[in-house]
């Protein structure tokens, strides 16, 4: 039951370079991971020293994880409270008009999450007379482009019968289910017993799979009686590489869905799930996001919606420094095309779920989009993870834009179906599950969930996962 020792030397290595961009000194570790015995005490022994690894004495910035230092570390000035005018029959058209959106980006981006760059996506779509994008992607174009994703099949034009199952759609879900059965109480023990329930391994990747896997080994632990919150807290943070990346991310727009006009809370909810599995900018980026359409639903301005968004973000963090950069680029640049050539030319690097370039995207998005089945085409033609991405700036705009704001061609190929990635979801009708999302934020102001969160979270109507 144990893992290789040539995949726990992989995953170390990966923990090392991630040490690096976080600023840590790692210099010499690498040589010292090559020269141990191959035996697990060795490499295990080896994983503990690493917390041990001081930081780098030129390194400038401050990133912390603890949601306490967070909030020092974050704009004091920000908004606390209730920002504009509550009005929840006009939030709940707004959440349904964010995850409809939200679906259409990710089916948008689903056939051509390649990691495209916009110049190859640019020269593809003019080949077959489709630049700029205005509908789902075609065949012609993915012969064009010369690489697919091997969803292609079912999400490509004229194949699309139903939503397809996807990651990001399913996190969203996630979210819902957790506010639902927990509400706004809810525990990092509350959100593995749901992954447990709900999320198969293989629709995970990353420090999602990692932590479902720990999850799973803390069943077979009988943690009824020994089960330590402390050890749970720190899961991220042994073992478990890439947890910068933007899989916390694609979970934050359920929180922003729940929360109008409450940015605090929708950053604060966001902390909570984003910290099960991440770290800094693997977190921020997802009290940005959720935080950003929080405030989407009441404030009608995108750049003072950006700005609102980045005061729940820590001022000396990386992510902090990028998406400000990016929100200065997008402020002065004409169109879209311009501001998108200012942030790939400093951001390049930084390609498919590695958010920083990703974010300044979607920041170029939300000033630039006309409508939502615009916004969501100018995503998906900036490339990188474009199904993520594209479903993040649906919830974005279709929460900003409102009801019917989102063309009803984008929606008719699914006949009201959708597909998950779920166990014990059986949901299908796409208007049902909607109208489901639009309840979460008078459910979460009333706090009518269905089980309070001191309770023990019980699947309904099976005993097999009863703690």
């Amino acid at each position: 039951m144990l893992p290789s020792l040539t995949f726990l030397k992989r995953q170390l290595e990966g923990i090392l370079r991630n040490k690096f961009e976080q600023g840590y000194q790692t210099s010499g570790y690498l040589a010292k991971l090559v020269q141990l015995p191959e035996s697990y005490d060795a490499y295990l022994d080896f994983a503990h020293s690493l917390a041990a690894i001081p930081m780098r004495e030129n390194w400038t910035y401050y990133e912390p994880n603890d949601l306490e230092e967070i909030w020092q570390e974050c704009d004091p000035t920000r908004p606390l409270g209730q920002v504009g005018i509550l009005n929840f029959k006009d939030s709940a058209k707004r959440v349904e008009a964010g995850f409809l959106a939200s679906v259409c980006g990710s089916m948008l981006g689903k056939p051509i999450e390649v990691n495209p760059s916009l110049s190859e996506l640019h020269q593809a779509l003019a080949s077959v007379g489709e630049w700029p994008l205005n509908d789902y992607i075609s065949d012609e174009m993915l012969d064009a482009l010369g690489r697919r994703h091997w969803s292609w099949y079912e999400t490509a034009r004229g194949k699309i019968r139903y939503v397809a199952p996807d990651d990001d759609i399913n996190y969203t879900i996630m979210g819902m289910m957790v506010l639902e059965q927990f509400g706004e109480g809810f525990t990092k023990r509350n959100i593995r017993d749901l992954w447990i329930n709900h999320l198969p391994i293989s629709t995970t990747w990353g420090p999602e799979r990692a932590i479902l896997l720990r999850s799973g080994f803390s069943y077979l632990e009988h943690d009824r009686e020994i089960f330590n919150h402390a050890e749970i807290e720190a899961w991220p943070d042994f073992l478990v590489q890439d947890t910068e990346l933007c899989g916390a991310a694609i979970r934050a727009d359920a929180y922003g869905y729940a929360c109008p006009g409450q940015p605090a809370l929708a950053a604060e909810l966001a902390w909570r799930d984003a910290s099960f599995t991440h770290r800094r900018t693997g977190i921020y980026a997802t009290m940005f996001i959720a935080a950003a359409i929080a405030v989407a639903h009441v404030l009608r301005d995108p750049i003072e919606i950006i700005s609102t968004a980045l005061q729940f973000v820590p001022r000396r963090s990386r992510f902090y420094e990028a998406a400000q950069d990016c929100q200065q680029m997008v402020a002065n640049a004409d169109n879209w095309l311009e501001a998108y050539e200012r942030i790939n030319h400093k951001y390049a690097n930084y390609s498919h779920c590695q958010v920083y370039q990703e974010i300044g995207t979607l920041i170029n998005t939300f000033r630039f989009a006309e409508n939502v089945g615009d916004g969501i085409c100018k995503q998906v033609m900036q490339g990188n993870d474009t199904d993520s991405f594209g479903a993040t700036a649906g919830s974005l705009l279709g929460v900003y834009f409102g009801s019917n704001s989102l063309e009803t061609r984008w929606l008719e190929p699914f006949e009201d179906r959708i597909h998950t990635g779920l166990s014990y979801f059986h949901e299908q009708k796409l208007s049902r599950l909607t109208e489901r999302m639009g309840r979460l934020p008078e459910l979460l102001h009333t706090g009518q969930h269905r089980i309070q969160p001191s309770e023990l979270y019980v699947y309904e109507n099976t005993d097999m996962n009863r703690l």
